[in-house]
This record gives structure tokens, sequence and C-alpha cells, in this order.
């Protein structure tokens, strides 16, 4: 086999155009100028320059959580690596499939404690699914190739590749993707016994549930579907993760609506309830089992999951199941048509019936009145005014508004929703958006964010304006740090400590002195025409919307209370909710 040689900087620029990547986030430093120089002198890749690392990898993990194709981002050594950390392992949380590549000092620097040196390998191991460090030019195209098989491969996730830049000057073979043998080969066909043990549970179910995580919309659009099959051929109830929304349409005949701490109603109690709960997915994350030896106590329990580690980690099952989901359905639906597709229909329409009820509650029920715009309303409104759109994406930061965002917007398709969930990183919703624009220039991308996570990252404007991405930054501004704020107010006597900042910008003269768009919204019968004037606007926009500062979001499962026992909001009819069968704590 004869290799093409070329110096480790192209190498790095070859092998990024033989894995397909169009897009690589970055910013430039000293270990990291030959790959700089050699993107300089190629069209084939697009480089986005971010004003921040963090903001870089962030961006990169929205470009893969919204086309299901790997991110990439490059950075400088030391502090441009360091500065990756908060996105590696906000993408390690969220299963998302990025590819650092990072500079580092020659090779004969290592250990000398020389300018911009770190030792990234030693820090991000934790926060990566794997990484390398190469120390050979003929062995670095074959590790960058062997980077992006492992990123998606099995559980996706984060790596990264450590490259010293007398590598990068050096010259040495090129080896093809085609050239390159993997070992890392997980399993993806789940054991047949227990499937056809999960058919006959389905088969006689009495009150069953489908809970759908992000394993669902990692596995592909073909997941999506089988599991919209499976869901509507038996009529089952299927509830959700934060992560897992849009894999099952919000305007389907079984949604029930997000599950856990700010899950619906209907959906906690169903889970608690329930005798049959097929998990396909997810991972059993805290805030969705709440107190876990009373989590869904009277159920039988299936995990669908490609990860043997999360199985029986968290919540022990009987029915264990590894395998990739798209493989797993799609032989679970085989043996169950041929089994004569059967449920207990009339145990499960007595299920719906009871479920019928619960919803009677409206959880989520507020009331908009007075001069002050409640978020909830922003959101319903944001909701009507946009749900036509052929192609939209929403992202948040972190915060109530992302559990309202949740709530109160509906997802009808996969990789439309881009939001922090295991890591929960203030600062992530503002720099995806500009990764989902770039992978998607003429959608319609949103972020909906608080004003105390926005401002983590809002250096991305420069970014978001040189590159003419018209994201729209819709901030619910309550000038409080407002989940901090209600635990401080539920938990801790209302003691408020630190929740709200005294010094905050004007976001309209911030917007234009970046040169982008500002519109301030004070009232709620401007709400409308902000928003309108928000979409009319090609180029990116900041909305400051103003609303209540010390609305509450609900409802909320206390840490350490189970499913049946949740705080509802105000205008809920409690007696209802207690009457039905929740334990509604007040």
């Amino acid at each position: 086999m004869t290799q093409e040689q070329m110096t480790g900087a192209r190498m790095v620029v070859e092998a990024l155009k033989d894995q397909g990547v169009e897009v690589v986030f970055g910013y430039p430093g000293g270990a990291v100028l030959p790959i700089y120089d050699e993107i300089f002198q190629q069209n084939h890749i697009r480089h986005v320059l971010a004003r921040h690392e963090q903001g870089a990898v962030h961006a990169a993990e929205g470009y893969a959580r919204s086309t299901g194709k790997p991110g990439v981002c490059l950075v400088t050594s030391g502090p441009g690596a360091t500065n990756a950390v908060t996105g590696l392992t906000d993408a390690l949380m969220d299963s998302i499939p990025i590819v650092v590549l990072t500079g580092q000092v020659p090779t004969f620097m290592i250990g000398n404690d020389a300018f911009q040196e770190a030792d990234t390998v030693g820090i991000t191991r934790p926060c990566t699914k794997h990484n390398w460090l190469v120390k050979e030019t003929d062995k670095l195209s074959e590790t960058i190739h062997q980077a992006f098989h492992v990123a998606i491969t099995g559980r996706p996730g984060p790596v990264l590749v450590d490259i010293p830049k007398d590598v990068q000057f050096a010259n040495g073979g090129y080896t093809k993707p085609e050239d390159v043998t993997s070992h890392y080969a997980p399993q993806t066909k789940g054991d047949m016994e227990v499937i056809e043990a999960l058919v006959e549970a389905i088969e006689t179910a009495e009150r069953p549930i489908v809970y759908s995580g992000g394993g669902v919309i990692n596995s592909g659009v073909k997941a999506s579907q089988l599991l919209r099959q499976l869901v509507d051929m038996t009529g089952f109830p299927i509830t959700s993760t934060l992560m897992g929304l849009g894999a099952y349409p919000a305007s389907g005949k079984s949604w029930l609506g997000m599950l856990g701490m700010h899950g619906l109603y209907e959906a906690n109690l169903a889970m608690h309830d329930c005798d049959l709960m097929i998990n396909i997915g997810a991972r059993f994350d805290d805030r969705i089992t709440g107190r876990v030896q009373d989590f869904s106590p009277g159920s039988v329990k299936a995990h669908i999951d490609i990860d043997p580690s999360s199985i029986n980690k968290v919540i022990r099952v009987e029915l264990p199941i590894i395998g990739d989901v798209s493989v797993v359905l799609e032989d679970l639906l085989k043996v169950w048509k041929s089994r004569g597709a059967k449920t207990n229909s009339a145990a499960v329409q007595d299920w719906w019936t009871q479920i019928e009820e619960w919803r009677k509650v409206d959880c989520l029920k507020y009331t908009q009145k007075g001069k002050t715009i409640k978020p909830q309303h922003a959101l319903v409104r944001l909701e009507e005014l946009t749900k036509d759109h052929p192609d939209r994406y929403i992202c948040t930061e972190v915060g109530q508004h992302q559990m309202w965002a949740a709530q109160y917007l509906n997802f009808e398709d996969p990789n439309r929703w881009m939001t922090s969930g295991g890591l929960g990183t203030m600062g992530y919703g503002f720099p995806s958006s500009i990764g989902v624009q770039m992978a998607h220039p003429d959608g319609l991308v949103i972020n909906v964010a608080g004003e105390a996570s926005w401002l983590m990252n809002m250096q991305e404007m420069g970014t978001a304006v040189q590159f003419n991405l018209p994201v729209k930054q819709f901030i619910l501004n309550n000038e409080r740090l407002g989940m901090v704020r209600q635990w401080q107010e539920l938990l801790h006597g209302e003691r408020y400590s630190h929740s709200w900042s005294e010094a905050l910008p004007d976001f309209v003269k911030l917007a234009e002195a970046f040169g982008a768009k500002g519109i301030l919204i004070e009232h709620p019968d401007d709400l409308d025409e902000g928003i309108k004037e928000m979409l009319a606007y090609d180029g990116p926009v900041i909305v400051d919307c103003l609303v209540e500062k010390h609305e509450n979001c609900f409802p909320m499962i206390p840490s350490g209370e189970p499913h049946n026992s949740m705080i509802l909001g105000e205008n809920v009819d409690t007696q209802t909710a207690i009457k039905e069968g929740g334990g509604v704590l007040v």
C-alpha cells in the first residue's frame, strides 16, 4: 500500500475532508498554527471563528445534535484545551458525538512546563469517551479516523486528539479511512430471548408506559420511526426525558408530555402507577427517577440501551436488553407482529381512562393578567407564532426558562431540540444555536434563554454577526437566577443569597453594539408584535422580554420525593389532583 506523503498539518485537513466534515468551529493559537495555515489554503471545509473555546465546543454540539453527524472543534494547547473541558463534559453527559482537535507543545518539550502546556490527555480523560496523544506523524491520520469511528459508534460521545506542534510540521504517510481497522464494535443486536419475554409482557400488561430518552434520537431517524410505530400500534402511553423530546410527536395521540422533576402531572403519575415500564434509550437520570426506591414501584421494568454500563446502574430491571435502539425495536416489532400483535386492549383502555382523569388537573394552567408578562405566556405565544415554520430548531440555556420551554413548546420531530440535560450548562444555548444555524442555514433557530445564562457566553454575538447567522435570542428576563431563587424560596426559607444581579446590561443597546438588532418587550399586549418583528429580521436578534420576577416553575417533584408527590402551581385545582391520586405537596 503506497501512502501519500504530507505534513501532519495537511493530514488533519485531509482526514477531515475524507470524513465528510463541512464545518469546523475553533479558535487559533500558537500550537495549531500549522493546521490553520492548511485551512487557509483549501476551500472544502468552512471554519467558524468562535470568541471562546467553550463556545466553539458548544457550537459543535449544536451542529451534531441537529444533524446526527459529528461536530468538529479545533483549539490550541493549554488554556485553549482547558476552556474546552466544559463542552466536552456536556457532550459526554448527553451522548453527543464531537471530535475535538487540540494543539500541544512539541513532543520534546512535553513535561517541561513549556508555554501554554497542559496535560490535555490527562485533564480530558474523565470527560471524553476516549482520547489520544499522537507522537508520530505516521499515526496521525489513522488516529483521527479512529476518533470519528469511536465518537459515532455505540453510545455516541466526545473524543479528543492532542497533536504536538512538531508532529504537525513533520512529514508522514497518510492513511485513508478505508485502510483503517477498528477494534471498537459495540453490541447492536439485542438478546432475542429477552426481547420475546418483553413481547409477552406487552401482550398482557394492564397499565403499560413507554419511557423514551435521548438514545432514541441518537440512534437515528429510523429509531424514532420505529418508536412511533410501536406506540401507535400498541396504543400504549408514552412519556420522555428532556433529551428525548421529539422522538415521538407532541401531537401524537399517545403523548403524555415530559417526565420527571418538572414533568407533567399525568406523566409522573402514570410512571408511578404503571405495571410495565419500557425504557427505550434513557439512563434513569436522577431528575427522572426522584426517590430511587419508590420509582415505579409496582412495575415490571424493561431497559433497552446500547451502553451496558447503563443497565442496572441506577434502577434494577427484569428485562435488560443491550443493543442499538433501532435494531432492537425492529426485532421487537417483528416478534410482536408474528405473534398476532396482541395487547390487553380492554385493560389498556381502562388505563387511558385513568390517565384522562389525571389530565383534567391541567397541571400547566396559568393565568396571564395585569401588565407583567408571565414567562409561560411568552412561550405559548412563541409556540403559536413559530409552530408552522417548516424548519424550526429550538435551543435553550439552563434554568427555569429551559423547563418552561420543554413544557410549553411542542416538538414533532427529532433533532429539533438542543438543550444541556445531564450537565446543565449555563451558557450552552447561544453558541449551540450558532452551530445549529451553520448546519441549517435556511432554518429558524431560536435560543430560549434566561438573562443570567445568556451572559455566560454573550461574546458569541461577535460570531453570529461576523458570519451573518440569523439566530434569534429570546431572553426571558426576570432579573434573577430563576431556578436558584425558586429553590431558595421553597427549600431555604426565602433567603435569597446571591440569586440576582444588580448590574444587567441594556440588551437592546448590547445587540446594537455588536451590529445586531435588539427588541424590548415589556407589556403582554406587545408580545406578538415583538415576536413577529424578531422573525421578520434577516439577521441575529436579541429579544429582551421582561417577565414576572418571582414566577415558579411547576409541577415540581422536590428532591427525595417519589413521582406521586408534586408541588403544583397556584392556578391548578389541587383538590382534584389529590382526589385523583396525587400526593400533592403544598
